[in-house]
């Protein structure tokens, strides 16, 4: 009996011992974690921009960025670098780039952006006509 006692015992401490190694596990990982510092890609990117890199993606990138926060006036902006580079975009940053006009103001340019977006998709719908 006294056996069966002292080894319910040791498995009920061995236990609870195994249950602390795990908290304290838990413990250094968040201590680990308190050394990572938050990064603004935002401010990441716009510096890259400003040392003269040009590429369709970084604009995109930094105008979808500033949408989705709905700073509009910087989406514009960045959206206008972007059409600068090339024309041959998909047909959401026409939108986004127009409704960013819109927003800031920019009546006239939004719709001539439309147009551009009317022209580019009359492109690619073909009449069939059949015979």
């Amino acid at each position: 009996m006294k056996k069966n006692i002292l080894l319910y015992m040791a498995i009920i401490s061995f236990v609870s011992f195994k249950g602390n190694a795990q908290d304290s596990k838990i413990y250094v990982t968040d201590k680990i974690s308190d050394k990572y510092a938050y990064v603004d890609i935002i401010k990441t990117y716009e510096r890259i921009a400003e040392k003269g890199y040009k590429s369709e993606d970084l604009f995109k990138k930094i105008g979808d960025s500033y949408y989705s926060k709905a700073d509009f006036d910087k989406a514009a902006e960045w959206y206008c670098e972007l059409f600068d580079i090339s024309n041959d975009l998909e047909p959401e940053y026409y939108y986004q780039y127009a409704k960013c006009l819109l927003f800031i103001g920019q009546v006239d340019n939004a719709n001539k952006i439309l147009e551009k977006l009317k022209q580019k998709s009359g492109v690619i719908k073909k009449k069939i006509t059949i015979k």
